[in-house]
């Protein structure tokens, strides 16, 4: 288990926004590079957003993490997954053996994966024992939020602590200055896209797609169950926290968990795709300058996914039509990350390159 050291009252009263005259710093550094002006576009807005973050105009983003949050879903009774709910431990298992798409994807980024236990609905106590996964296990899934809320306002709050304090701790103790998130978790696009609809108020059929590849009857379907589930509990937009207790996981509750700690921390973060998007509008909601550390990674194949992006005012990276999770997006986004930090720290000014800069006197 891992110490709750920071409260997520503490760490809302206490996160700040990234700094902006370092942002200024860095944008009138990276006007000097011996490049025509912003040249290398979207690395160098990144760029300046590091600088801003980490309070230098060479940022370092050399020790990475994707933190994968694992956790079942009640909901899924109702029909929402072409998956059976013990598929999640199964996964689990794999990302222990470092066979999944994120294993073989975050090492290619030089990035080490680990796999916390938020929730899923069988007990994993010999990964447990071995360190090979991390117990903070709020209970064996969420309750099915068609009939009753997914979880307590305590539990929510329980699981956005758990994961503020894991990213607060790899950050302390290993010294990460990369974060990414990742979800694991059987149904848990059926909670995501209930929070979208709840928070940014867009329609439920707008926002549900077909998750891991369900057919048209169960797509319906879905619309129903997270329709008539946000009717029949009616979470209130305005508080985040209740909004994670009816219909939200654990798992996205953790993510967010981890955003706020990163922020806290002043560490970027990588966030993934619809579930970890899901999880970073709840962080957001509760601390609105955890945004300036937010990286958004991709686009991925749920329509809702570029609706959440537009909710939270971010333009996302790549768009490869991943609908994987894990993390695997935001992975290979941290090879764009780094070039974005080895280019403002590396490359040569126009005077230190002795190269004529044609803009003077324009």
């Amino acid at each position: 288990m891992i110490e709750t050291k920071y409260t997520l009252k503490h760490v809302i009263d206490n996160t700040e926004p990234a700094d902006p005259k370092w942002r200024q710093a860095a944008r009138d550094h990276i006007e000097q590079l011996a490049i025509p002006p912003w040249s290398l576009g979207q690395l160098l807005v990144v760029a300046e957003q590091l600088a801003g973050i980490q309070r230098t105009i060479r940022p370092n983003v050399d020790k990475k993490m994707v933190i994968t949050m694992a956790g079942d879903h009640g909901v899924v009774a109702e029909g929402v997954s072409a998956f059976p709910q013990e598929v999640t431990p199964q996964m689990v298992q794999n990302f222990v053996k470092g066979g999944a798409g994120i294993n073989i994807l975050a090492k290619a980024s030089g990035a080490e994966v680990i796999v916390v236990d938020m929730g899923v609905a069988v007990d994993m106590p010999e990964l447990v024992k071995q360190g090979a996964i991390i117990d903070c296990k709020i209970a064996r899934g969420t309750k099915n939020f068609y009939y009753e809320p997914a979880m307590t306002r305590e539990q929510a709050i329980a699981a956005l602590e758990a994961g503020i304090n894991v990213a607060a701790q790899v950050i302390e103790e290993q010294g990460i200055n990369l974060l990414a998130t990742g979800d694991m978790g059987i149904g848990n696009t059926t909670p995501s896209a209930a929070i979208l609809a709840v928070m940014a108020e867009y329609p439920v059929s707008s926002v549900t797609g077909r998750g891991t590849g369900i057919d048209n009857a169960a797509l319906i379907n879905k619309i129903k169950v997270i329709r008539e589930s946000i009717n029949r509990h009616q979470p209130d937009k305005t508080d985040p926290i209740d909004v994670l207790a009816k219909v939200g996981g654990f798992e996205i509750a953790g993510i967010a968990g981890v955003i706020l700690g990163a922020a806290f921390k002043q560490v970027p973060v990588l966030v993934d795709g619809f579930i970890s998007t899901a999880g970073a509008l709840i962080a957001k909601a509760l601390c609105p300058q955890a945004l300036d550390y937010m990286i958004p990674s991709h686009q991925s194949e749920e329509p809702g996914h570029q609706l959440m992006w537009q909710a939270l005012g971010l333009r996302p990276l790549l768009n490869l039509n991943f609908r994987l999770g894990e993390g695997t997006g935001a992975a290979v986004a941290m090879h764009l990350v780094e070039s974005s930090a080895r280019v403002i720290g590396d490359v040569l000014t126009f005077s230190d390159a002795g190269v004529t800069n044609g803009h003077e006197g324009l």
